[in-house]
This record gives structure tokens, C-alpha cells and sequence, in this order.
């Protein structure tokens, strides 16, 4: 039916029309925010790239996801910086580690929150790569035991899902079966499929001190032009085990993310990551953009392009908007 009888902006006329034919719907129960755990008590020190984030201890922690809770958020991710680093990244596997901790202070403290795991080495070693170096490179073999061990001492705590994010080869089959044999069958892996070696994640490393000290990540981090080797890289985490895959980051991926719901029929995670965010609370603090109006413009392009969860530090922002 050609104009004047079809008038799309019948459809448009008022706020209720508008929220009534709405195609996509923004829920926060399928948002996760991440959280930064540090040691000490009484610990909550806002991170200066990030405003409104912060380095906090588990008890500040366990308060924060009281509050999240609140709001209808459906989880946390968490991420532990260490009271020392080593080569050997001892700090991401051992049963007593920050992360191990405050999982299990908040599966104790709130109930009906979903507590995720990142599982890396990253925040743990000393020289701030994701594995073990052997000359000038991470051995992606060597690595793969800690990353196993690491994902078995969270789900021994509580972890209610463990996300691997490392982009070793292999890391999902290892973390599979090492769960299985620890007796951790139901234990579901959100694997970080694609994930790509992206000049958004600088505020991120000043949040969880992991800069690396040498060289960069792009030898294990996809690059940033390959989208039909996202797919593969995602097809082979779904043959090894993983139940949910992400893309990462998100906003300047929402082709992969779309591809990936076109080929896919599971969820789909992606993490609105720390230069997205810091860039929008910049502009919107310096009166260029309205925060709120672009907070909520993207996260529903991300939901749009097809997404099932949205990892986004404005989830908390974004709940109260839709509640």
C-alpha cells in the first residue's frame, strides 16, 4: 500500500504508541556489571577513568551486589587484583585468591544474583600477559592448565558461571574437562569467543592493573578486520563446551554480534567495555551528548544487532532509567 493510505508516522505519533510497537525491549535482568575486587576492608576507591566505578573490597563488594540485586540486574562479573603478582600467575588458581573469596562473600550474602567469573591470567601475573611466557610469547599450551585450574577453584567457591577471556586455543576443552572431573557438570562457560585486540580496553587496565609491560596482545587477541575468523574462532568454542559465547567489545562489533545471531542459536554475550563507556560519560559530562539518551542508544543497538546479555558498566544507570 503506497502513500497517502500508508503513514508510518501513525506509529510514531505519541510516547505510549511508540513504547507499544517498540521491536526491541530492553531488560535488566539480561544486563551484567563488572566489579573490580581488591584486598582490605572498607576498601571503595573510584577508578578516575571510569566515573562511578570502582576498586572495592569484598565487603564493599558484597553491598554493591546488595544494590545491584535491587535493581533487577541479572549478575556481576568479577575481577580480582591480587595482593602480589608472580610469573607464574599463582594468584588467579589458589582456593584462597581475591576472586575465590568474594565469590564465595557474595553467594553467602545475596541470593538470586548470578555471579560470573573472568577467568585470565592478566590481572595475576607480573608482566601482565594472559599466560606463561616462553621467550617473546605466551605458550598457549602451558597457559591452559591455569586457566583450568583457575576455572575449578571458582566454581569450588560458588561461581554460578566461569568466563574465559584469555583467547588461548584450546582453553574451553581444557576448562571443560577440567570442571566435568572436578565434579562441576552443571558449572555453564561463558567463553569470550571473539574478542578482539581493541584500542577500547585502556581505562579497563588502569581499573584492574593489567597493562601489559611488554609488547601488546594482538598475537592472541583477534584482529580487529577478521570477521569470518570470529566465526570460526566462535564455532570451535561451541564444538569444545562452551555454553554461551561473547563478542567483545561491542558497539564498534555490532556486525559480528549480528553475524554471530544469524549463525548461532545460542546466547549471545557482549561487553559494552570500558572506552565505550568512559568516551559517553566524557562527552555527556562536558555537555556534548545527553548521557542518558546515548547510554540507552547503544545498549539497544546492542540488543538490536542481537545480543541476549549485555556486560556494560552502565548497567546500574540504565535499570533505574528503565524501572
Amino acid at each position: 500500500m503506497a502513500f497517502p493510505q500508508n503513514r508510518l508516522r501513525r506509529l510514531r505519533s505519541s510516547e505510549p504508541m511508540r513504547r507499544m510497537v517498540r521491536e526491541t525491549r530492553i531488560d535488566p535482568a539480561g544486563f551484567v556489571l563488572p566489579l573490580f575486587v581488591v584486598p582490605g576492608e572498607g576498601i571503595r576507591k573510584e577508578i578516575g577513568s571510569m566515573p562511578g566505578n570502582y576498586q572495592e573490597s569484598i565487603d564493599s563488594a558484597v553491598r554493591h551486589c546488595e544494590e545491584v540485586r535491587s535493581l533487577g540486574i541479572g549478575g556481576v562479573i568479577l575481577f580480582g587484583i591480587p595482593e602480589t603478582k608472580d610469573e607464574l600467575a599463582t594468584g588467579a588458581y589458589d582456593p584462597n585468591g581475591i576472586v575465590q573469596r568474594a565469590v564465595r562473600a557474595i553467594k553467602s550474602e545475596v541470593k538470586d544474583l548470578l555471579v560470573i567469573t573472568d577467568v585470565c591470567n592478566c590481572e595475576y601475573t607480573s608482566h601482565g600477559h594472559c599466560g606463561f611466557i616462553k621467550g617473546d610469547d605466551v605458550d598457549n599450551d602451558i597457559t591452559l592448565e591455569w586457566l583450568a585450574r583457575a576455572a575449578l577453584s571458582h566454581a569450588e567457591a560458588g561461581a554460578d558461571v566461569v568466563a574465559p577471556s584469555d583467547m588461548m586455543d584450546g582453553r574451553v576443552a581444557a576448562i571443560r574437562s577440567k570442571l566435568d572431573g572436578g565434579g562441576f557438570i552443571k558449572t555453564p562457560i561463558l567463553s569470550y569467543a571473539a574478542k578482539f585486540a581493541s584500542g577500547f580496553y585502556g581505562p579497563f587496565r588502569e581499573a584492574a592493573e593489567s597493562a601489559p609491560q611488554f609488547g601488546d596482545r594482538r598475537g592472541y587477541q583477534m584482529d580487529p578486520a577478521n570477521a569470518r575468523e570470529a566465526m570460526r574462532e566462535i564455532q570451535l568454542d561451541l564444538d569444545e563446551g562452551a555454553d554461551m559465547i561473547m563478542v567483545k567489545p561491542a558497539l564498534a562489533y555490532l556486525d559480528i554480534i549480528r553475524m554471530a545471531r544469524d549463525r548461532f542459536d545460542v546466547p549471545i554475550a557482549a561487553y559494552q567495555v570500558s572506552g565505550e563507556f568512559s568516551m559517553i560519560m566524557a562527552a555527556g559530562r562536558n555537555g556534548w551528548i545527553d548521557k542518558d539518551r546515548v547510554m540507552m542508544e547503544t545498549l539497544t543497538s546492542i540488543w538490536r544487532a542481537g545480543a541476549t546479555i549485555i556486560l556494560t558498566y552502565f548497567a546500574k544507570d540504565a535499570a533505574r532509567l528503565l524501572g
